[in-house]
């Protein structure tokens, strides 16, 4: 006979009661729990993620009332609004039985009951309780899922660098292979990431993105992999993780290089085993998906200095990328131009503006550290501030001064540079610190720790 996965929980005080419907039931379900103290309840929901609870109404010699059984049919809703409860009791009093109801319980039952009407009736509850997760399953899902349509799905560039990465793009999407995209800020990792999943046989199912660096410490394993509701003080109910979301897509680890040692090592456990499981269980749940990572940094120095896990770096390290950046494929800056002009023209309204052949020579020549994206926020103010059909060299700040591609600083190493930088664009914006660290291609909580390292 084929058994159910569902998990039942039986409350009833009566002895003898409770183990003929365990005896029966352990006949179709998985796991038939029974306890006869309704104040032990609490517990076996946290523990056993219970599907459907069969609760009787009295649990005192003489009475009838059904008051105590409603008492934990409400606090049963209130910790676990999932679980189907099924009322039992041995006076059909249908006026509590329609209280019952809207009070939340999926059925009600009277004793003695017909073993045929009981199966039937905790199947019914059984298959409520998996159409309610289902759908809360899918509300989760859909909170984290990334638009791949949008303006800027597809590439822009015919130079040779961006040929030999369209090619890298077809080779490794056809594989389920591990990826790891290198390269500077606003070069387009999360769009090459795009584009693998588009290519691959995941394309219809979802992308979801998690930039690591805005990820706090206290919540990664929430985040990530989800959690039991009241497994922590503002846990309020039950939450799929990222990678749960993700399942049969592809989730996309941005910025990797800024997760802390002791979380490399949990990410690493579920790459390595492909589970994870939920703050608040024990329960590992299998999860398939594919994993595309993406960083700025170095790891190989990271690894070397004692910041990133070598382990985890061959994990995710089966095939790398490294993008170029912007001043690396001039050629492709004609066309970014123009189709950053035509977006922002039809956005605010200003259709007819063009920019001369001179300045477009001007913006090649410029070198350009914020990459694609110092291009599109420069070609939007441009559009914005623009009075005229036409888009001089001093619509561009940075063409109209000279240029200092010096850090004043002593020590090129990476961290005197990322310090250098982010002391400079907090002067330039003026203290705006979501303005600098958009510059820097940065998230506001990245952008935080980083003030916090450098103590400024």
């Amino acid at each position: 006979m084929h058994k159910q996965k569902g998990k039942i929980l039986i409350v009833d005080d009566d002895a003898y009661v409770a183990l003929s419907l365990k005896m029966y039931l352990e006949q179709h379900f998985d796991e038939v729990t029974t306890i006869h103290q309704p104040d032990k309840i609490p517990s076996e929901l946290q523990k056993l993620d219970v599907d459907v609870v069969l609760l009787d109404m009295n649990f005192q010699q003489g009475e009838s009332s059904g008051k105590e059984g409603m008492k934990w049919l409400k606090k049963i809703v209130e910790l676990s609004p999932d679980t189907s409860v099924i009322l039992m009791t041995a006076y059909g009093d249908i006026n509590l039985a329609v209280e019952a109801i809207k009070e939340g319980a999926s059925d009600f039952l009277i004793k003695p009951w017909q073993n045929e009407k009981l199966l039937a009736t905790v199947n019914t509850a059984y298959k409520l309780n998996q159409e309610k997760r289902t759908v809360k399953h899918l509300r989760s899902k859909q909170k984290y899922i990334t638009n791949l349509n949008n303006q800027y799905a597809d590439f822009i560039g015919q130079s040779a660098e961006m040929k030999s990465l369209y090619k890298q793009i077809e080779k490794v999407a056809t594989t389920d292979a591990n990826v790891l995209i290198l390269g500077s800020n606003g070069t387009g990792k999360e769009l090459v990431a795009k584009a693998i999943h588009k290519n691959s046989h995941r394309f219809e199912e979802v992308f979801i993105t998690v930039d690591l660096g805005a990820v706090s410490e206290s919540l990664f394993e929430s985040e990530l992999f989800g959690h039991k509701k009241g497994s922590f003080t503002d846990a309020k109910e039950d939450r799929i993780g990222r990678f749960e979301a993700a399942a049969g897509g592809t989730i996309f680890l941005d910025e990797i290089g800024n997760l802390p040692l002791s979380l490399q090592a949990k990410l690493l456990t579920v790459l390595q085993n492909r589970k994870i499981t939920r703050l608040g269980t024990n329960e590992p749940i299998d999860i398939d998906v594919r994993v595309i990572c993406a960083t700025n940094g170095n790891l190989r120095t990271m690894v070397r200095e004692g910041t990133f896990r070598e382990d985890l770096l061959y994990r995710i390290n089966t095939v790398s990328m490294q993008l170029p950046p912007l001043k690396e494929r001039i050629d492709d800056i004609p066309l970014l131009v123009e189709h950053f002009l035509k977006t922002y023209c039809k956005k605010y309204q200003k259709e007819g503006i063009r920019i001369p052949e001179y300045v477009i020579t001007k913006l090649q020549s410029y070198h350009w550290p914020g990459n694609i994206r110092e291009l599109q926020h420069a070609i939007e103010r441009a559009v914005i501030m623009s009075d005229g059909g036409e888009l001089q060299s001093g619509d561009f700040l940075f063409l109209s001064q000279p240029e200092d591609k010096t850090p004043t600083i002593d020590n090129y190493n990476l961290e005197g540079l990322e310090e250098w930088a982010v002391k400079n664009a907090i002067k330039k914006h003026r203290g705006n610190i979501s303005h600098a660290a958009r510059e820097l291609g940065l998230s506001r909580g990245a952008m935080y720790r980083r003030i916090e390292k450098y103590g400024l």
